[in-house]
């Protein structure tokens, strides 16, 4: 029985042992000193391109580590003194003496002597089974030097058991999975979960937006339990989802080796660490061991006004269809960012009228405090006279990239205040729906003032009787896509005001399907098949839209499809060429379509046989592994040959993200009296009217009328010059991403990806009773600029990658009505100009001695012009309109 108590004694010593060795981490020995070599390396450049490409800098050193203080309860508790030593700096790429800015320099020309010395003072670090806890270094060093400490120091964090946990190092918090073997441990970061002290912002939209991939991996060679070696490999690939070529990558790397193993200092006794490290030196203090926001100033940058002064005349109206606006743009956004309020207001009061209009599209693309506070207190809203700069401001607030509540809210102040003009109240209200969507994106909808505009929108169309004011909150609602608005565009569908109902049909139509449900589908199927009420041809065919496109039933098709043959003239077909359309294009809905056309009830020859001139067909403008971009052109005419409605749409594909970039939409009603013609069923008694409305990135802008009313149609035909009405014109910006990468070495890389867009949106309508001739025209010319720079700017050296690509382009849709006989001769063409386009890739080092080194690379290409397929019917009928031509 002794033998046997004995025995399982022994077994049960072992087990513990057994068990506090698997729990134990890595640990020093006393009375030693550990001399390693270190290195911390950082490169910018092209993922394609090759490491000896890079732009960047390396940072070697040796670092002594010995141990101070063991915790005598917790012997995996202790604490470490790290001293670095023989510091230099040198380049991360292989270039020629010529090139190399950092040849002959010593590493004190380069840091200063009080950072060099900040540097190499011993700092202290409480490691506990294996994991940092604590950080001491002198409260007054620069946060550059600490955040260095901070990157030595990071490469000590292990742990001798596989598994996942989430801890803190240099570059933030993380999810963190380690596998370990006898004598290697592999440390993977998962930096999409890591929180860092810094956060950016990106634009809304994924395809306009910025898309990352990160990867970090430490592997760690252990000897004796004592770490030989640790390699680090972290890489950020940032690149714009438009074009992923246009990307860049920054790739840091750390090293880690132990030279020898030397006779070291005694261990200390204290009760705790920071009692021990106190009475070491009492000027070490605790600091976190993230990387801390770094200050840099910049020696001989412009500021706000040389800045205006370098880009001013590329900001000249006559400019703005060339690239050179969109790029002054972008270099005036990033002064106006770090400027203040009172240097922004100098600036607005001294500026030229005819820079002016561009002047404010960047302040109010700024989004900064000081940008918003300077425009608003600039701006009379209670005065007509301002009505071009008050529009332009509501227009760049309507595509922020990223709105707060502070914007909202003050759009929601002017709404309530004493505004000069009818055309600006409508716009504010307008505008405010897209930053409510905006807002709601980034999950910021139950905010006071969101909830404020969200209940003044949704009571707006039935807390009036003026219907300019009612379509002010539709088209409102339009923008804010609120899933407790499709009720209300609902109730409005099936308004007998035609403008309402157009407008609530086509909200609806930019809805998710899933949210248009079986109540809201019964009602556009009672709009079009007109089971109460008897409705605009417009009104009905934008019904079929969203039935069509809102997954529709076996039924609704077929009940479609056998309406054809018993609608107005036009009418029936558009509607079969809008079918023909969903099945060449392959929509969502065509195997519905096809399944429903085997009756031969639905689908036989006196159906699909029926002419006219309206038409609907969908095309690709541009296919590419980044991005899809199509288009359609759907036309509707009353039975006199002239035009009810000319929608154009384009839309842009990314990352299963869809953009809706462009609809113009021309509208036209009541012009039969002219010809002599009799209206169609329904629009007997319509007013004379032609306007249009445009929607472009995702923000219906307010719409603009030609002529309302008998009186102004004839006055506008015998004053018609014949020159195109503005919709909209000014500077967008497009991409806007910002953000710190905290690197695991102490250093950081600040992205910044910028795109800018000029615009200029014209559209007109011409009518010659003389020729019997009508022509609508939609021009649109524009010019793209997009930047995309990182940036490893420490307060010694700074390095950068920027990459970016730009473009002019032109896109002028026409149609050609000749009515002097029937059936009448429609034309409509779709030219896109010979545009030119050219990528870019610069890389540039820098030292505070003012020695630097830069390089830069083009591409240029010519991308041909064309004219945009359209439907054979239509071909044909171009023919006839320009015969002389052909």
């Amino acid at each position: 029985m002794l033998r046997l108590a004995g025995l399982l004694l022994c077994v049960t010593s072992f087990l513990s042992t057994s068990s506090l060795g698997a729990n134990a981490g890595p640990r020093l020995d006393n009375d030693k000193l550990y001399r390693y070599s270190y290195s911390a390396e950082v490169g910018l450049n092209r993922p394609t391109g090759s490491t000896r490409g890079n732009t960047g800098f390396r940072i070697s050193s040796d670092v002594d580590i010995s141990l101070v203080w063991r915790n005598p309860e917790i012997q995996d508790e202790q604490l470490l003194r790290l001293q670095i030593s023989n510091v230099q700096v040198e380049s991360a790429g292989k270039r020629s003496r010529k090139n190399n800015i950092f040849h002959g320099s010593s590493a004190e020309s380069i840091l200063g002597k009080v950072r060099l010395e900040a540097l190499q003072r011993p700092f202290m670090v409480l490691w506990k089974m294996g994991k940092i806890r604590s950080l001491y270094t002198h409260k007054a060093e620069p946060a550059t030097i600490k955040n260095l400490k901070r990157g030595v120091a990071s490469m000590l964090m292990m742990q001798l058991k596989s598994g996942k946990m989430s801890e803190a190092d240099a570059s933030g918090k993380c999810l963190v999975e380690y596998k370990s073997t006898k004598d290697q441990v592999i440390r993977t970061k998962h930096l999409d979960t890591c929180k860092t002290q810094e956060m950016g912002f990106t634009t809304h939209s994924p395809v306009l937006g910025v898309s990352g991939k990160s990867a970090s991996e430490t592997v760690i060679t252990l000897e004796n339990g004592i770490i030989k070696s640790a390699d680090v490999e972290e890489t950020h690939i940032l690149s714009i989802n438009a074009r992923h070529q246009a990307a860049t990558k920054v790739l840091s790397r750390q090293s880690l080796t132990l030279k020898k193993i030397e006779v070291g200092p005694t261990e200390v006794a204290g009760k705790d660490a920071s009692s021990v490290v106190k009475s070491l030196d009492d000027k070490l203090m605790s600091v976190g061991v993230m990387v801390e926001k770094v200050k840099t100033k910049c020696k001989g940058c412009p500021n706000l006004m040389d800045t205006w002064k370098a880009v001013r005349p590329q900001l000249e109206p006559e400019s703005l269809s060339k690239a050179e606006a969109p790029r002054s743009f972008l270099a005036l956004l990033h002064s106006l960012r770090k400027a203040s309020k009172s240097e922004i207001l100098t600036l607005l009061r001294n500026c030229s009228k005819t820079v002016l209009p561009q002047l404010v599209d960047a302040v109010t693309s700024a989004q900064t405090p000081s940008s918003l506070s300077a425009i608003l207190e600039f701006l009379d809203f209670s005065k007509k006279e301002g009505l071009v700069l008050q529009e332009r401001f509501l227009y760049a607030c309507g595509f922020a990239s990223h709105p707060t509540e502070t914007m909202l809210q003050s759009l929601l102040d002017l709404s309530q205040g004493k505004i000069g003009s009818t055309e600006i109240k409508e716009s504010i209200v307008i505008i405010m729906g897209a930053l409510l969507r905006k807002l709601c994106l980034k999950g910021a909808c139950e905010l006071p003032t969101v909830l404020k505009v969200k209940e003044m929108l949704l009571a707006g169309p039935d807390s009036t009787q003026v219907e300019s004011e009612v379509q002010m909150y539709l088209l409102a609602l339009k923008n804010a896509l609120l899933p407790e608005g499709v009720p209300v565009l609902a109730k409005y569908a099936e308004s007998e005001v035609g403008a309402f109902s157009t407008i609530a049909i086509t909200s609806l139509q930019r809805y998710d399907p899933q949210l248009i449900t079986p109540e809201v589908k019964k009602t556009l199927n009672r709009i079009y098949h007109q089971n109460k009420h008897i409705y605009e041809k417009n009104v009905r065919a934008a019904a079929a839209d969203v039935i069509m496109s809102s997954g529709p039933s076996y039924m609704e098709v077929k009940n479609l499809l056998l309406s054809i043959g018993h609608l107005p003239h036009e009418m029936n077909k558009y509607m079969l060429s809008k079918v023909q359309d969903i099945l060449r294009f392959e929509m969502p809905s065509c195997k519905l379509v096809r399944q429903v056309m085997r009756d031969m009830v639905s689908h036989n020859y006196d159906r699909f046989s029926k002419t006219g001139s309206s038409s609907a067909f969908s095309g690709f403008m541009a296919r590419t592994s980044d991005l899809t971009c199509t288009y359609n052109l759907d036309i509707l005419y009353s039975g006199s040959g002239v035009l009810r409605r000319s929608n154009m749409n384009i839309y842009g594909q990314s990352n299963d993200a869809l953009l809706h970039g462009l609809q113009v939409t021309i509208e036209a009603q009541g012009l039969e009296s002219l010809i002599a013609a009799t209206p169609d069923e329904g629009e007997e008694e319509l007013e004379s009217f032609a306007g249009m409305s445009a929607l472009l990135f995702d923000v219906q802008l307010r719409p603009v009328t030609f002529f309302k009313g008998y009186s102004d149609l004839m006055s506008k035909m015998f004053s018609m010059s014949g020159d195109p009405i503005n919709v909209v014109k000014g500077l967008i910006l497009l991409t806007d991403h910002s953000q710190v990468i905290p690197l695991q070495s102490g250093l950081r890389a600040s992205a910044e990806f910028q795109g800018g867009l000029a615009i200029d949106i014209s559209g007109g309508m011409e009518f010659s009773l003389w020729y019997r001739e009508s022509k609508t025209s939609v021009n649109n010319r524009g010019a793209l600029v997009v930047i995309g720079n990182v940036t490893v700017d420490t307060d010694f050296v700074s390095a950068g990658v920027e990459v970016g690509f730009e473009t002019e382009a032109t896109l002028d849709f026409i149609t050609t009505v000749q009515f002097s006989e029937y059936p009448f001769l429609v034309c409509m063409q779709m030219d896109k100009t010979t545009f030119p386009f050219r990528a870019t890739v610069s890389k540039q080092e820098k030292l505070p001695s003012g020695q630097t080194f830069s390089s830069k690379r083009s591409r240029d290409q010519l991308v041909p012009g064309s004219e945009f397929p359209l439907h054979q019917e239509n071909s044909n009928m171009c023919k006839k309109v320009f015969e002389q031509a052909w």
